[in-house]
């Protein structure tokens, strides 16, 4: 599930519940596009206190949220356009496997 929360008056965005799978390709987007992680975080699906700053050993049931800042708002709506681009090629691709 695709999910971004825009937070452009300060600069940065939140991304949501990130696919552990495109988490490295992501990484390196915002590397390319003068961006920075400003947090990344895993957060417990079934508790909302648990919360880690780092992988933790066992990430199933836990979901990835990024935030990513950039002194140019035009970077991150870059960042976030190539993001969203590359969830919905995913869902494409998907679908054409299971129809």
């Amino acid at each position: 599930m695709l999910m971004s929360h825009d937070c452009n008056r300060n600069n940065r965005i939140e991304l949501k519940n990130v696919d552990k799978d495109i988490v490295f390709w992501l990484e390196d987007i915002i590397d390319e596009n003068n961006g920075r992680i400003e947090r990344k975080e895993w957060k417990s699906k079934y508790n909302s206190y648990v919360v880690y700053d780092y992988e933790p050993f066992c990430t199933e049931g836990f979901e990835i949220n990024i935030v990513v800042t950039s002194f140019d708002d035009a970077y991150l709506k870059f960042i976030k356009y190539l993001y969203e681009e590359k969830i919905n090629t995913i869902e494409f691709l998907n679908n054409c496997i299971n129809a």
